[in-house]
């Protein structure tokens, strides 16, 4: 498996569609629930893509793997703050489904993403 630079990569690209969404959205709102929901819920998003990069960046396929893991929990800490969202009328039905669409594709893509680290050759480049 050749090195493949992490902004090339499918589910980078995908975290990265799901968090500019979010970024989207969250900036439309008031300042109270911006500034409380609304952080919590663009770094959960933002940290998805950046423990990608970061992890792709990591001498070792064990490490790589890590940081993966942490994005999946940074995917369902951004669904928890959605769920927030959802309950005290943040989002509109629209909104929900064009995330949950996002994150329909993303979620498994993380899981094959990191099967693909515990299968492949070492990333020491």
């Amino acid at each position: 498996m050749a090195f493949i630079p992490f902004h090339e990569l499918r589910v980078f690209q995908q975290a990265e569609q799901l968090c500019d969404e979010i970024w989207k959205l969250v900036r439309s709102w008031p300042y109270f629930e911006k500034d409380t929901l609304g952080k919590q819920l663009v770094k959960a998003a933002d940290s998805i893509g950046a423990n990608i990069a970061e992890g792709s960046g990591r001498a070792t396929k064990k490490d790589n793997q890590r940081f993966v893991r942490i994005s999946r929990g940074s995917l369902n800490e951004t669904q928890y703050w959605l769920r927030r969202a959802k309950t005290r009328k943040l989002i509109s039905e629209k909104d929900e489904n064009n995330l949950t669409a996002i994150i329909d594709v993303l979620a498994p893509a993380l899981n094959a993403y990191l099967n693909s680290l515990k299968k492949g050759p070492s990333t020491k480049r």
